[in-house]
């Protein structure tokens, strides 16, 4: 007995495989990118499209450049900041000194009550 899936080997949506039934496609061009390790990407642009300087590296995530021997540097990750470290680019030692015993004045006031 034979199986009852008569649509066998396709996949869901999949019409004729041709251009006459999809039109016809644009002409295209590869630009060949490389990135600091050494990887080569190389994406398809339309004729007609506006090519980038960059483009990011699909095997490790870094820019890549189209001159091979002098690939764009990896970007510069900032580390991660604390909220102190924000309040001290916004305040000085002393500005801090000064909040900090009107903080303790209004605390001993308080007790004090």
């Amino acid at each position: 007995m034979v199986g009852g899936n008569a649509i066998r080997g396709t996949r869901v949506g999949a019409g004729p495989s041709g251009e006459s039934e999809r039109g016809e496609s644009a002409p295209r061009r590869r630009i060949s990118y490389w990135c600091a390790n050494g990887h080569e990407a190389q994406p398809s642009f339309a004729m007609d499209a506006e090519i980038p300087e960059e483009w990011d590296c699909p095997r490790c995530g870094l820019p890549g450049g189209q001159d091979e021997q002098n690939p764009p540097a990896a970007p510069r990750t900032e580390p991660y900041k604390t909220h102190l470290a924000y309040v001290k680019e916004r305040r000085s030692d002393a500005d801090g000194e000064a909040i900090l015993a009107e903080a303790l004045e209004r605390l001993r006031q308080r007790r004090e009550i």
